[in-house]
């Protein structure tokens, strides 16, 4: 377009303030953090890149970028409006540019909210890369990946960070800024609930609420989710996390609606709200839009990626073919026409699993799959438990939105590891907001006098409330009680952490895999500390996981 030309200096002070009124209007639809606010009131030349920029998915020969161009005052997100806009791109091997090894252009469209997404291709295994995007002359941030080893590497490592349940409202992302800042990392792995879909103040209460987001309302259209999307797009912390690591993601239920499954929500109102097939189509747009994510098979992000003959990651879509959650205590959780994974995709896992001459075959799973009983979980504790969990109030059996309430896709999957003598499965999910670390049993009534056929991390979350901010007490104060009671009733159940929230770094080598535990030291300060609080790891061949004494170096 002429008036985007670099070399067009009459166009210049036009240029700047057309990308001011954008950045005004972009306001009126998505809150600025401090730094955020500060960075806007510059005037950069237009196009301007207000919303970072990321790379994912990452190949032995590629990757894929993203970012997202605001060309003009009316192409702010979700607006479906703005010009087309011409977007170089650039990948080298140096931050300085000297060495680039890649470069091409593209467009950023209305039709798909001016967000870019490049699949680049012909790059070497296991290399640091560094990419930037330009347009109408204007410069994005630099952002820096990684590729994966070649397929058949006998890697020595690999090193995640991993992170789930980040709600705007709740605080401050930052341990998205404390995995940024780290330099030891191949990707990180989101685990799912990377936006939430609630009104403001609906969760948390709004007298509880850190920083409102955007929209207001419930988000059920198109333009509510790519909003959405962009206002946590605007949190320096994230865009410093996208910037610097490679991101693997998949989603949980919160991308669409608490307790999605197949054919509805808890928190969706059919009629009211729309059809839900339509919701789901474009709340899924969105994501593919504003997060860099290849899919799969249509509309799905189930996926496998391999690092090496080290690792091979089996990522899973336990939203898109579910059965409806059970009603606790009517008894058709065994149900085996119930499923959680859909028969398509549970075969596929099935075949990756058995397939795989990696040393490791790591499942990310966006809720548990580890079985838990509740036991005598004392009675002041049952309601904050229940309202943590989604369940009913006057008491708690299980789960029914993790695998416990689609148990014969699990009773399958886990004989298959048996049967087939498939060792070294480990299982790394998010969604309860609490850490753990467990064993997964073939039985879990008779265990540990029966077998181990896999373990699991399950990592805190990043904001989302936790019992102690449940029941607004201070963090430890309350929860042993419970996590007595749980560890009590499952055996398996090597540790539970209700209070904290962070991130975890899951370091792989041939001999084990190892998840070190951080927390953060206040959610609602945006300088919070982090430090690390325990590592577990499973070694080669065991399915336990044993306490360790220090995080890996």
């Amino acid at each position: 377009m002429t008036d985007l030309q670099p070399n067009n200096t009459s166009n210049t002070s036009t240029r700047r303030r057309t990308v001011v009124k954008a950045a005004a209007a972009s306001a009126a639809l998505i809150p600025l953090t401090a730094a955020g606010t500060s960075a806007m009131a510059a005037e950069p030349a237009a196009p301007a890149f207000l919303h970072g920029v990321a790379s994912g998915d990452p190949l032995p020969d590629g990757v894929l970028l993203w970012t997202r161009v605001t060309p003009s005052p009316e192409a702010i997100p979700g607006s479906g409006k703005g010009p087309e806009v011409t977007v170089d791109w650039q990948i080298a091997e140096d931050k300085a540019f000297s060495k680039v090894v890649a470069s091409g252009a593209t467009s950023a469209r209305a039709a798909s909210d001016h967000t870019v997404k490049v699949d680049v291709r012909g790059l070497r295994p296991a290399t640091p890369y560094f990419f930037r995007f330009t347009a109408g002359g204007v410069q994005s941030p630099v952002g820096r990946t990684r590729t994966t080893p070649a397929h058949d590497d006998t890697a020595h490592s690999v090193r995640f960070g991993v992170v789930s349940c980040a709600n705007w409202e709740s605080g401050w992302f930052s341990a998205y800024r404390h995995l940024a800042a780290r330099t030891d990392l191949d990707a990180v792995l989101h685990l799912g609930d990377y936006i939430y879909e609630y009104a403001a103040g609906e969760y948390p209460a709004q007298r509880y609420v850190v920083r409102p987001h955007s929209p207001a309302h419930e988000i059920t259209g198109l333009a509510d989710y790519r909003v959405r999307h962009a206002t946590y797009k605007t949190d320096p912390d994230l865009q410093a996390l996208h910037s610097a690591h490679p991101v693997v993601a998949i989603w949980d239920d919160h991308e669409f609606a608490n307790d999605a499954w197949s054919g509805g929500a808890e928190n969706h109102t059919e009629g009211a709200e729309g059809e839900w097939a339509q919701r789901v189509a474009v709340a899924k747009q969105a994501y593919f839009e504003w997060l860099p994510v290849r899919t799969s098979t249509e509309g799905t992000t189930y996926r496998r990626l391999r690092f090496g003959k080290l690792a091979d990651l089996h990522l899973l879509d336990l939203r898109s073919f579910r059965s409806q959650q059970s009603t606790v205590g009517n008894g058709d959780v065994d149900d085996p026409d119930r499923t959680i994974t859909g028969r398509a995709q549970l075969d596929w896992l099935k075949s990756g699993l058995s397939s795989s001459d990696a040393s490791w075959k790591l499942v990310g799973t966006s809720v548990m799959i580890s079985p838990v009983a509740f036991g005598s979980v004392p009675a002041h504790l049952l309601g904050p438990l229940a309202e943590l969990l989604g369940l009913p109030k006057e008491g708690l059996a299980v789960n029914v939105d993790q695998w416990d309430g689609y148990t014969d896709d699990r009773r399958e999957l886990l004989a298959h590891l048996r049967d087939g003598g498939l060792t070294n499965t480990v299982f790394l999910t998010g969604d309860i907001h609490m850490a753990w670390a467990n064993d997964v049993p073939v039985k879990a009534a008779t265990y540990p006098f029966s077998p181990s056929a896999a373990t699991e991390f399950v990592v805190t979350s990043v904001t989302s409330d936790n019992l102690d901010d449940i029941l607004h007490v201070p963090p430890q104060s309350v929860s042993p009680a419970a996590v007595a009671a749980i560890k009590a009733a499952n055996r398996h159940v090597k540790w539970l952490d209700m209070d904290s929230h962070g991130y975890g770094v899951l370091d792989v080598t041939a001999e084990r895999a190892q998840m070190d535990y951080y927390v953060i030291s206040d959610k609602t300060d945006r300088n919070a500390s982090a430090e690390w609080t325990r590592s577990y790891r499973t070694r080669s061949g065991s399915q336990k996981v044993e306490r360790a004494d220090a995080p890996v170096r």
